[in-house]
């Protein structure tokens, strides 16, 4: 019984199989964002608490279970590619802030509110965004955009079960297709650079060729993101 589990997991079979360790962490995460934007005051700030929470829980969940290949071993390169991997984020990082920098007019969304849980949990407030900001997000959203929907959009066309597709290989359609989608799925006035972000997460991952290397690029973009609002010079909280 025990080997044929592990011959089924080495296969992506069980809970590795199917769309659902993808889409699930997407989906509650998106609901939890929708529910946030009605409420207010401490229930929005458990909301975000539950926007870690419960889309980190599905993740875990769904990794032990070996429902994840993709992930396995370490992007190559060794110390060399994470440090290009740590220069890769941080140059998106700042494609996202240095406009905002420099150009007060461009449009903004809301800003964010570390006093959700009043002004003396503010850092509590900020330590639950990093952690939703650089460590559940980018396993989320690159497990869904840049493996599960890359793989589902050329398996489709060709007929065929996405899990049979390698990852880090784009066809037109993959390519073109998940840079609308990562675009989409930002706010409006994220979209001029939402845009270009996802066609240098795309062509980082074709380069690569392992999907830890835009997860960590991913996160060091996040990461850095939030540590320019937290602790820069200038207001940027929408960008939380």
């Amino acid at each position: 019984m025990t080997e044929g589990r592990e011959r089924t997991r080495e296969q992506g079979g069980g809970f590795g199989e199917g769309w659902l360790p993808y889409l699930a962490p997407m989906l509650l995460f998106g609901l939890l964002v929708e529910l946030g934007s009605h409420a207010s005051g401490a229930t929005q700030g458990a909301l975000l608490a539950l926007r870690v929470a419960l889309p980190g829980a599905a993740l875990l969940f769904f990794w032990r279970r070996g429902a994840y290949p993709e992930l396995a071993g370490s992007p190559p390169g060794g110390v060399g590619g994470a440090l290009a991997d740590v220069g890769m984020g941080l140059g998106i990082a700042g494609l996202w802030v240095v406009p905002y920098l420099i150009w007060s007019e461009l449009p903004r969304g809301e800003p964010f509110d570390p006093a959700l849980f009043g002004e003396s949990r503010r850092g509590l407030v900020l330590g639950l965004r990093l952690m939703g900001f650089a460590l559940v997000t980018p396993f989320m959203e690159e497990l869904f955009v840049r493996s599960f929907l890359v793989r589902v959009l050329d398996a489709w066309r060709a007929g065929e079960d996405f899990r049979r597709l390698p990852v880090a290989q784009f066809t037109r359609l993959s390519f073109a297709g998940t840079i609308a989608w990562f675009t989409l799925s930002h706010a409006p006035w994220e979209w001029w650079v939402a845009l270009p972000t996802g066609v240098l997460f795309n062509l980082w991952l074709a380069r690569r060729g392992h999907l830890g290397a835009t997860v960590r690029a991913h996160a060091v973009t996040n990461a850095a993101i939030w540590v320019l609002v937290v602790f820069g010079p200038i207001a940027l909280w929408e960008f939380l």
